[in-house]
């Protein structure tokens, strides 16, 4: 006698990460657990863009559906910060507001965007919990929905750098260098300011890069953390972390000039292994006026491919997991 499908051993048991494998072949000839079914779960995700660009919006409106003006509290919320941290920080390191103003409010801009798909990436697949077991949509919709809600996000505090912008553009399209004025050291060179120009339209490529790195981020944390609960508050411990060793309210030319060996020359060196720095000067450096290292080009470009190679082996070997997990 035959024996049902929920009765076989490792079809319905969580616990049992080789009941898929177990089932061998699915019905189009492809094992759950290949590259296959892994890019198939991509391709039909981007097909169904309506769906997750939906419910991106959806997530919006839900949050602020009985406030008055709505999603413009998010605009708000980040000029609020802009002009408090800038004004304060630019007066305890003596620095130009025309030009510290606008380093802050886009450091802030795309360090919100970068520190939201990695912390609402760990709680993707467990907020979506309900959908993942009673709607068969591929797992990347929801993916794309996190982070195209931090697009829409990001849209609304662009508001506040078009503003800073028309503000302090007199300023900020002033060619000189930013001198370090740290009590008791000496002034050294810091960041040049060629001043705005037609390279501020990199910000568009280099925006278009973080987006895809918040994807293979959201993908590959959103797995890890459905499997290990552990994993959401530990990131963000580490994101609170790399938030103050980044410099957002801060520029890295305050850690120059120190003598080889010393304090000050150990931290500058560990502050540019910080990925976050790379992602930001790329975007900031920019729309700010300031002059850009390729060097942080190279660096996110060498962590896009890595980051990618290892979110699309979890999402092979571990898709068909997920909907067990959560």
């Amino acid at each position: 006698m035959a024996v049902p499908a929920l009765a076989r051993p490792g079809a319905d048991d969580p616990s049992d990460d080789s009941g898929d494998d177990a089932a061998g072949p699915d019905l189009h000839g492809a094992s759950p657990r290949s590259w296959k079914r892994a890019f198939g779960d991509i391709r039909q995700a981007i097909a169904q863009r309506e769906l997750w660009g939906h419910l991106g919006w959806q997530d919006i409106k839900q949050r602020y559906r009985r406030s008055t003006i709505g999603p413009l509290w998010i605009t708000i919320s980040m000029a609020v910060t802009a002009a408090a941290m800038g004004g304060l920080y630019s007066q305890l390191f003596g620095q130009p507001i025309g030009t510290f103003m606008p380093y802050v409010t886009v450091g802030f801009m795309i360090w919100y965007f970068i520190s939201a798909c990695v912390l609402e990436g760990t709680e993707t697949f467990i907020a979506n919990e309900g959908l993942i077991r009673f709607l068969p949509a591929p797992l990347m919709i929801y993916v794309f929905r996190t982070v195209w809600r931090q697009v829409l996000f990001f849209a609304h505090n662009v508001v506040v750098y078009v503003i800073v912008l028309v503000i302090f553009f007199g300023q900020l399209d002033q060619p000189y260098r930013m001198v370090a004025k740290v009590p008791g050291t000496l002034d050294t060179p810091g960041i040049l300011h060629p001043g705005l120009s037609w390279w501020a339209l990199l910000a568009v490529p280099a925006f278009v890069l973080i987006v895809a790195n918040g994807l293979w981020v959201t993908l590959l944390f959103g797995i890890i953390a459905t499997r290990f609960r552990d994993i959401p508050p530990v990131i963000n411990s580490f994101i609170q972390l790399f938030f103050t060793m980044t410099p957002i309210i801060w520029t890295p030319d305050l850690l120059r000039g120190g003598e080889p060996g010393s304090t000050r020359a150990i931290v500058e060196q560990l502050a540019k292994l910080n990925p976050f720095y790379h992602f930001i000067e790329i975007f900031r450096a920019p729309l700010v006026g300031q002059e850009q290292s390729w060097t942080h080009w190279a660096v996110v470009g060498v962590i896009t491919v890595v980051g990618w190679a290892l979110a699309l082996i979890a999402l092979r070997n571990y898709r068909s997991r997920v909907a067990y997990w959560v």
